[in-house]
C-alpha cells in the first residue's frame, strides 16, 4: 500500500526529492523532514537495514542534503571565507568535510564541500539553512559571487559490494577515485556527478543528479544494476555512523557548539593565511580551552532503542551533561553512543550514570571513539 503522506505533512509546503516516487515504489515506511524536504528514513527494521549495509549495498535518497552553489569571480574568497579549512589546498574536482562557523565559532553546518571549478563551490549540507547565511555573508560583502540552490539531488550507494554497483554504471573510471574525489560524468544522458563519499564508515559513492526531471530513472537505474548484488533500500544507517563516529548536525553539534567540543579540531587548518568568519573565537577558545566535551561512552544493560530526546546525565560526582546520540551495536553487542559532558570529567574509563527515560538509570563509562575502523581503512580501502 502507498504511504499515507496525510500522516506526514499538509498543503504542499514541504518539498518532495526527485526520487520519492521511486521510495514510495519500494516502500518507505517511515520520513521525517530534513532541510524543508520529506526525508525517508526507513524501508525496513533499522537493524536488517544494519546488516544489509555491512553485508552488501544499500541505496539511500539523501537528496534532503541540498547544494549551496556558490559561482562568480570572488567565488573562491566568498567560499573560504566561510570555513576554517583552507581551499586553496582542495583541488578541483576534490572534496573536503568542512565547517560553516559562525562569528562566534559556533558551526553552523559541516557540509562536504565539493569545488567543481577554480570558482565553483557545491556545499552538501546537512539540516539548517546556509543558503540565507551565505547570502548574508555576501550581501556587503563587496565580492561578486552569486549563491543559489541548483537542481542537484545526491543518493548514496553504500556497503562493502558498492564498488561493484558504479563500476557496473559508471565503468573503470570510478574504480580511480580516491576517498573524496569525484568525477562529472553521464549515465545514458542523465547528468550526474559521482563522489567517492558516504555517511556510513563503509565502502561508499555519492551519486549527485543534474537534472531534476530525471529522477525516477536513475533510481531504476542503480537498482538494475544492483541487482546481482542483491541491493535494496534503506534509510540511512544511525547504527553504523555511531560506530563510525560520525556526528549528526542537530543532535550531536549545534550553533552553540564549535569545532573544539566535539572533537572535530583537524576541520580547523591552523596554517591558513586567508580571513574567515570565525576566526578570532576560535583562536581564543582553543588557547582558554573548553568547558565541555562531546565523549564517546558505552550504556550498560539490555539493549537499548535510539533515543528520540536527550538523555540526562545527572551530577552525580561526574558533572551533569546529555546523550546525544545512543543505540544499540550488533556487532559489538553493546549500547554505545555520545554524551556532551563537562570537560574536567571526560577521561577514559570515567563512570557515569544516564537516566533512560521510561527506564530509570543505567551505569555507563566513557569510551574511545570511533567505536569501529579509528583510521577509516575500510571507506578508504
Amino acid at each position: 500500500m502507498t504511504f499515507d503522506m496525510n500522516l506526514v505533512q499538509r498543503g504542499a509546503r514541504l518539498r518532495r526529492s526527485p526520487f520519492f516516487e521511486a521510495t514510495q515504489r519500494h516502500g518507505a515506511k517511515a520520513y521525517t523532514v530534513y532541510n524543508h524536504m520529506l526525508f525517508p528514513i526507513c524501508f525496513d527494521d533499522m537493524e536488517a537495514e544494519y546488516r544489509h549495509l555491512l553485508e552488501h549495498v544499500t541505496l539511500w535518497d539523501v537528496a534532503v542534503e541540498r547544494q549551496v552553489e556558490i559561482t562568480g569571480p570572488d567565488a573562491f574568497k566568498l567560499a573560504n571565507m566561510l570555513t576554517p579549512r583552507d581551499l586553496s589546498k582542495c583541488a578541483v574536482g576534490q572534496g573536503k568535510y568542512v565547517a560553516i562557523t559562525a562569528d562566534d565559532g559556533g558551526i553552523i553546518n559541516d557540509p562536504v564541500l565539493l569545488r567543481l571549478g577554480e570558482n565553483h563551490f557545491w556545499l552538501a549540507l546537512a539540516d539548517s539553512d546556509v543558503l540565507l547565511w551565505a547570502r548574508g555573508v555576501a550581501l556587503n560583502s563587496g565580492l561578486t559571487v552569486n549563491i543559489t540552490e541548483p537542481d542537484v539531488s545526491p543518493l548514496q550507494i553504500q556497503g562493502p559490494k558498492a564498488k561493484n554497483v558504479v563500476q557496473t554504471l559508471f565503468g573503470d573510471a570510478v574504480m580511480n577515485l580516491r576517498y573524496y574525489w569525484f568525477l562529472e560524468t553521464k549515465l545514458d544522458g542523465i547528468p550526474v556527478v559521482v563522489t567517492r563519499t558516504g555517511w556510513t564508515g563503509e565502502v561508499g559513492y555519492e551519486v549527485y543528479l543534474r537534472d531534476g526531471s530525471r529522477g525516477d530513472e536513475l533510481w531504476e537505474r542503480i537498482m538494475a544494476a544492483g541487482k546481482p548484488h542483491n541491493i535494496r533500500p534503506t534509510g540511512p544507517s544511525d547504527i553504523r555512523r555511531v560506530e563510525a563516529g560520525i556526528l549528526n548536525w542537530g543532535a550531536d553539534m549545534t550553533l552553540a557548539n564549535n569545532v573544539y567540543e566535539v572533537g572535530l579540531d583537524y576541520l580547523v587548518d591552523e596554517g591558513k593565511t586567508a580571513d574567515y568568519i570565525g576566526r578570532a573565537a576560535l583562536k581564543r577558545i582553543k588557547a582558554q580551552g573548553v568547558t565541555q566535551k562531546l565523549a564517546g561512552i558505552e550504556i550498560e544493560g539490555p539493549r537499548i532503542e535510539m533515543n528520540a530526546v536527550r538523555w540526562a546525565v545527572p551530577a552525580n560526582g561526574t558533572g551533569a551533561g546529555q546523550v546525544t546520540s545512543a543505540v544499540y551495536s550488533p556487532r559489538l553487542k553493546k549500547n554505545i553512543g555520545y554524551a556532551m559532558l563537562p570537560a574536567a570529567h571526560t577521561a577514559l574509563g570515567t563512570a557515569l550514570t544516564v537516566i533512560i527515560p521510561g527506564a530509570g538509570p543505567r551505569k555507563a563509562t566513557i569510551v574511545p571513539r570511533p567505536f569501529v575502523d579509528p583510521k577509516k581503512e575500510i571507506p578508504k580501502s
